[in-house]
C-alpha cells in the first residue's frame, strides 16, 4: 500500500463482482471540505416545520454550494479568466445542479480562471471575472496582429460619435473654413486616436509574449483598450517592464506627432489633427503613469513594493489604496483644475453645463479607478488562495464496481467502505466510467435494486483523467479543457486515488474567497 493513501487495481471477489481490499482514495483528505457523508443521499437545507414533506419516492437532487457576492463562480468560463488592469467581472453566476437524464444532456461545472489586464486608457480596465463575455471575441473582429485577436466593443462607436461631435466643434473655430467637411475630419481624428490606444495595448502584448504569458485578446471599448493576459508575471521586475512599456510607447507616439507636426504648415488640417494626436497621447500616458492600481503606473507601484517586500499581495495592496486615493482625487480635483484654467483652458465660473460637463467626467473616472483597485484586490486574493485547491485533499475515495452490478449492492460497497463515489471497471479491474453522483440520487430507494450502475454512468475520456498532484491554477485549467461533473484522479503510477466532483472544488474555491486575507 503506498503512503499517498491511493491503491492500486480492485480484485474481484468472487460472483459479486470486484470487492476492493482496500477502498481507493484517501480516508479523509487534509482539507477536506466537507464531512463524509453516505453515497445517494443528496444535502439540502433545512425545511420550515410548516413546510409539506416530499413524498418518499421524489427523487433529491443535490444541494448547490453557497455563493459569495465576491466571487466568481467555477461553473461557466466567462468569456473571459485575466487582464492586465485586473478587469475581472464581478456577477457571481450560481452554480446549477447537472441534469440526469442522459450524460450528453449535462452542462458541466467550468473552473474559472483569474486573469489580468493592461489597458492603454485613461482609467484602465477593472478585473473581468470569468463569465462576462458572452462570446468569444466581446465585439467586431479586426484582426489578428501577433496572432493575438483585437476586437472592437460596441461601446467604442458611441465614444467615438461624441469624439466626433466635440472635436468637430473646436474645428470649427480654429478652421471654420471646412463647413460641414470638419466632422469628417474629426471622425479621422477618432480612428487614429483609438489606432494610437491599440499602440500602446499592443506593447503590452509583444511583451507578455516575450515573457511567454499567453494573451487572449485585445479589446477596445468605451474609455480605452484593455490587454487580457492569462497569467501574472512571475517577478517584479517583468511586472515593472510589463506595465512600464505601454505609457512608454504612447510617449514615444506623442513625439513622432510633435515632428510631424513640425514638418507641416501650422493652421491646416494636417497640422490641427497632429496637434490634436500628439496631446491625446500626452494625456494617456501621463494618466496611465500615475501610481495606482488599475492604472499602469499603479502596475509599477505594485512591482516596486513586491521587489522591497518579496510579497506581490503586499505590493497590490499599497497599489490598491492608492489607486483609490487618486479616485477620491480625481472626482474632487479634476472639475477645479478645469474651472481654474489650469490645464490650459480658460477660468470658468462655477454653474452652467461646462461645471456639469467636468463633473460627470470626473465622475466616471473615479468610478473606473476606484472600481478596478477593489477589483485588483478581490483577484489578488484569489490568486493567493488557489494554491489552497489541490486534487489530492477534494478527491472523494471511490470503490470499483462492474457495470452489472446493482446500484443498491454498488451503494452497500461503498458506505462500508467510507467511499463517496464508485467507479465502473471490465473484468480486468481497468477504470471505464464514472457514476454520476447526481443519477444515484434521482433513482427512488425502491428502484436501485433492479437499476445497473452501468446506466448510470459516463465513459471516462482522456480529460476525466486526471493527477492526483494537481493543484491551483494547474487544477482549474485541466478541469476546463474537459468540462465534466466528476473526474476520475490517479497516480503518476496510474492507479485509482478517487473522484474528483466538480461541485467540491466549486464549495473549496468559494471558501477560499471567502476567507481575508
Amino acid at each position: 500500500m503506498d503512503e499517498s493513501g491511493g491503491s492500486g487495481r480492485p480484485q474481484s471477489d468472487g460472483a459479486d463482482g470486484p470487492r476492493p481490499a482496500e477502498p481507493h482514495g484517501p480516508h479523509h483528505a487534509p482539507g477536506s471540505q466537507e464531512p463524509t457523508r453516505p453515497i445517494g443521499t443528496a444535502e439540502e437545507p433545512e425545511r420550515p416545520a410548516d413546510e409539506p414533506t416530499r413524498p418518499a419516492d421524489e427523487p433529491r437532487r443535490p444541494a448547490e454550494p453557497p455563493e459569495d457576492e465576491n466571487t466568481t463562480s467555477l461553473t461557466k468560463t466567462p468569456r473571459a479568466e485575466t487582464q492586465r488592469t485586473e478587469t475581472p467581472h464581478t456577477e457571481t453566476p450560481r452554480t446549477e445542479t447537472p441534469r440526469t437524464e442522459t450524460p450528453g444532456d449535462e452542462r458541466p461545472a467550468e473552473p474559472p480562471r483569474p486573469r489580468a489586464a493592461y489597458s492603454g486608457r485613461p482609467g484602465k480596465g477593472t478585473p473581468v471575472p470569468p463569465k462576462a463575455q458572452k462570446g468569444p471575441g466581446g465585439g467586431l473582429l479586426m484582426g489578428k496582429p501577433f496572432g493575438v485577436p483585437v476586437y472592437v466593443a460596441p461601446s467604442w462607436f458611441l465614444v467615438a460619435a461624441l469624439i466626433t461631435w466635440v472635436f468637430g466643434n473646436q474645428l470649427d473655430r480654429v478652421l471654420p473654413e471646412l463647413g460641414g467637411a470638419r466632422y469628417l475630419v474629426s471622425l479621422f481624428f477618432a480612428v487614429a486616436f483609438y489606432a494610437s490606444v491599440l499602440v500602446h495595448e499592443l506593447a503590452h502584448t509583444v511583451a507578455a509574449l516575450r515573457f511567454k504569458l499567453p494573451v487572449r485578446r485585445i479589446q477596445l471599448q468605451f474609455f480605452g483598450g484593455v490587454s487580457e493576459i492569462e497569467k501574472e508575471s512571475e517577478t517584479p521586475g517583468r511586472e515593472f517592464v510589463l506595465a512600464f512599456v505601454g505609457p512608454l510607447l504612447s510617449l514615444v507616439l506623442a513625439g513622432v506627432f510633435y515632428a510631424g507636426m513640425r514638418a507641416v504648415e501650422p493652421g491646416t488640417v494636417p497640422g490641427v489633427l497632429l496637434a490634436g494626436l500628439m496631446i491625446s497621447n500626452l494625456i494617456v500616458a501621463a494618466f496611465n503613469l500615475l501610481p495606482g492600481l488599475p492604472l499602469d503606473g499603479g502596475r509599477m507601484l505594485r512591482a516596486v513594493v513586491w521587489k522591497i517586500t518579496g510579497k506581490p499581495m503586499s505590493g497590490t495592496v499599497a497599489a490598491a489604496w492608492v489607486g483609490r486615493a487618486l479616485a477620491i482625487s480625481v472626482l474632487i480635483g479634476l472639475p477645479l483644475l478645469n474651472q481654474s484654467g489650469a490645464l490650459g483652458g480658460e477660468a470658468q465660473d462655477i454653474g452652467g453645463m461646462d461645471t456639469v460637463t467636468d463633473a460627470l467626467l470626473a465622475a466616471i473616472l473615479a468610478a473606473i479607478i476606484w472600481t478596478g483597485a477593489g477589483n485588483s484586490l478581490r483577484m489578488a486574493r484569489l490568486r493567493e488562495h488557489l494554491p489552497e485547491l489541490r486534487a489530492r485533499t477534494l478527491t472523494r475515495r471511490a470503490v470499483p464496481v462492474e457495470s452489472e452490478t446493482p446500484l443498491s449492492e454498488a451503494l452497500r460497497r461503498a458506505n462500508e467502505a467510507g467511499a463517496r463515489a464508485l467507479v465502473v471497471v471490465d473484468t480486468d479491474g481497468d477504470p471505464m466510467a464514472l457514476v454520476r453522483e447526481a443519477a444515484i440520487v434521482s433513482v427512488p430507494q425502491h428502484r436501485r435494486p433492479w437499476v445497473g450502475v452501468g446506466g448510470l454512468a459516463q465513459d471516462l475520456t482522456e480529460g476525466m483523467r486526471i493527477s492526483a498532484e494537481l493543484a491551483g491554477e494547474e487544477l482549474l485549467d485541466t478541469l476546463r479543457a474537459t468540462p465534466a461533473t466528476e473526474y476520475l484522479v490517479v497516480e503518476e503510477s496510474g492507479e485509482i486515488y478517487g473522484v474528483l466532483s466538480a461541485a467540491d472544488v466549486e464549495r473549496a474555491f468559494v471558501k477560499a474567497m471567502a476567507r481575508p486575507t
